[in-house]
């Protein structure tokens, strides 16, 4: 109960009437977002895994699970009130120990300790050289072998006030995991409000000076999950530059325009109106998988990052982030080898992922914002998605 509702209760307690001798208790109000909690399976090594249920009034359900901090779904309702599960998944906790760690899809999970790629698996800091394994020849992806979404995370404790709910899950990752120096206390906060906005908010400390970058990996359809191509989505950008890379996903160093090329997403369009343009950048990526660069510099408050919509069922989605930058990525490495929650294989161009980080390989780039955390600092950051109705509708 909010510490502000708790003397008006209080009143209306003493205020209570009184029927044969005994005082008839008041309806506690309903909360604005309810919780829930139950056990998911285990992993192949014993740990019990729990799931988590974050509802509010409007039917907007967010659920995810202790085994890498996932999100296994996200529940929106169309124009006409019809409710779909609107990010890739799977049913059961194997598919993600198994199918998603061996098809390296990372589906809903926190990335960490550096979310996106090292150049090399290698990265320099206060003239020590520190080596993580290459999981993307010839680089290393998502933190390395044993990231942070293979983890089994600690559940920390649950929140509800009048608007909303939160779990916080935590994690601790020792001094030179996966390559990593500094022991690593990370907390990800999941909140859901009664406006529809999930928010993430994730915060760490280290006792040694080491590089962090968290994202969430959710893959996003808001036609529904197994649907099929979000093609015909309609994407907004709030950026005016990127981050070009190299054939290996690599930043080339300068920061460039968006004008005149597939990555200008200033004005709303079809995501699948140059996803096949035979722009460098485009190809080799197989599709989107850059890095904006967010306009309005960094802060504490979020600022508006991109808004997506799907015409034919109505859904929005706005992404805001005190995070520099944003991946956006259209699943072009689904090949049909995974099914998920609806029985449908999943293939390239599924689903869209708004991963809000810092910029790819930022510590091999001293002029991108730092990623470095010391001790006596925290890491500080929030994402929020929010969910409603877009009026445009489809031809």
């Amino acid at each position: 109960m909010s510490p502000l509702l708790r003397p008006f209760c209080l009143m209306l307690a003493a205020l209570a009437p009184v029927v044969g001798g005994l005082p008839v208790a008041w309806a506690a109000p309903a909360p604005a977002v309810s919780f829930d909690r139950a056990p998911f399976g285990a992993t192949d090594d014993g740990h019990a895994v729990e799931q988590f249920t974050l509802r509010n009034a409007h039917g907007v359900t967010v659920r995810f699970m202790t085994y890498g901090a996932t999100i296994t779904a996200i529940e929106t309702p169309d124009r006409h009130g019809d409710m779909r599960d609107v990010v890739l998944g799977f049913p059961t906790l194997s598919g993600y120990t198994h199918d998603s760690a061996r098809g390296g899809l990372f589906f809903g999970a926190i990335i960490g300790r550096y979310a996106n790629r090292l150049a090399r698996g290698t990265f320099s800091l206060h003239g020590h050289t520190y080596h993580v394994a290459i999981t993307a020849p010839p680089n290393a992806l998502h933190g390395g072998k044993n990231g942070f979404d293979k983890q089994v995370w600690t559940f920390e404790g649950e929140q509800t006030d009048a608007h909303g709910a939160s779990v916080t899950l935590g994690l601790i990752s020792p001094d030179g995991d996966q390559g990593f120096p500094g022991t690593l206390h990370v907390h990800v906060t999941y909140r859901l409000d009664d406006a529809n906005t999930l928010g993430v908010h994730y915060t760490a400390t280290t006792d040694r000076p080491t590089v962090l970058n968290l994202t969430n990996h959710s893959y996003f359809n808001l036609a529904g999950e197994g649907s099929g191509s979000i093609e015909n989505h309609i994407l907004r950008i709030n950026a005016d530059t990127f981050t070009p890379t190299d054939a290996t996903s690599i930043p080339l160093g300068p920061i460039a325009s968006v004008a005149g090329t597939p990555m200008d997403f200033r004005t709303a369009h079809r995501i699948g109106d140059h996803l096949r343009d035979n722009d460098p950048q485009i190809m080799y990526a197989r599709g989107y998988d850059q890095n904006w660069i967010i306009n309005t510099p960094a802060g504490t408050t979020p600022r508006l990052a991109a808004q997506i919509s799907d015409p034919a069922s109505g859904r929005m989605m706005e992404v805001w982030t005190t995070q520099p930058g944003l991946q956006v990525y259209t699943s072009n490495s689904l090949d049909g080898a995974y099914a998920g929650v609806s029985g449908r294989a999943y293939r390239q161009t599924d689903a869209v992922a708004f991963e809000a980080e810092h910029f790819p390989d930022s510590p091999n780039h001293p002029d991108f914002p730092t990623t470095e955390l010391r001790p006596g600092q925290t890491f500080d950051h929030t994402t929020l998605f929010h969910f409603g109705i877009s009026a445009t509708k489809a031809p």
